[in-house]
């Protein structure tokens, strides 16, 4: 039991890494999506053009460390505001909040959706492989868990610990278990009930039942 719950951990491990896309099974019947989104609470969208993929260049100078900074995220199953982590990830906020206000994250998507797991998203090309062409690196420490509502970055396999490029993922499940090798950026700290509804929209490993798609992110700071 011990080693298939490994197996398991492993295998949706991978759901959060900066790659793949799914196919067209895993895209779920469009021709339900009316009535998936008034389940939800979501409203209808059409998933948006995909952006170009990198291009961009890493913010050279860090926040201001006296200030805090959130993302609100506007999407078509309502909004919900990630409060940034200076202190786990001071790098990979610097650089969200650049890209968001750069209208990076506009009018993309949550490609993949693992219920009781993460909502991922992030990426301009809305295939799992895209990014800003750049990355940074925020190692977690050891005693980081990945419990419901923590915003996490993305990263393949092969990158060290606390890569990060765009691609980021919001924990939905209640620990997760995920080895301490994700950069956290921060929380979920208004909407998580949206979040969860994004969540329940998931249909295994990959795109959700309907398009979720962010229409804006917009940078607040105090």
């Amino acid at each position: 039991m011990r080693l298939a719950r490994l197996l398991v951990l492993l295998a949706l491990a991978l759901a959060v890494s900066a790659c793949g896309g799914g196919d067209d099974e895993s895209a779920g019947d469009q021709g339900t999506a009316g009535d998936a989104a008034s389940e939800v609470g979501c409203s209808t969208a059409d998933p948006p053009e995909p952006k170009p993929d990198g291009g961009r260049t890493a913010p050279s100078a860090p926040l201001d460390a006296e200030t805090t900074y959130r993302l609100r995220f506007e999407t078509n199953c309502g909004p919900f505001t990630v409060t940034l982590d200076q202190t786990s990830a001071p790098r990979t906020a610097a650089s969200l909040v650049e890209l968001a206000r750069s209208g990076f994250y506009d009018d993309t998507q949550f490609h993949r959706v693992v219920p009781g797991f993460v909502i991922q998203g992030g990426d301009p090309t809305g295939t799992g492989a895209g990014g800003p062409g750049y990355s940074t690196v925020d190692p977690p420490p050891p005693s980081t868990t990945y419990t419901r509502g923590v915003v996490a970055m993305a990263k393949a396999g092969q990158e060290a610990p606390g890569t990060s490029g765009s691609q980021f993922f919001v924990v939905t499940g209640g620990d997760i278990g995920l080895p301490p090798e994700y950069a956290v950026v921060g929380t979920v700290t208004d909407g998580l009930a949206n979040v969860l509804e994004i969540d329940g929209l998931g249909v295994g490993d990959g795109p959700p039942s309907i398009p979720v798609v962010v229409e804006k992110v917009t940078v607040e700071e105090n």
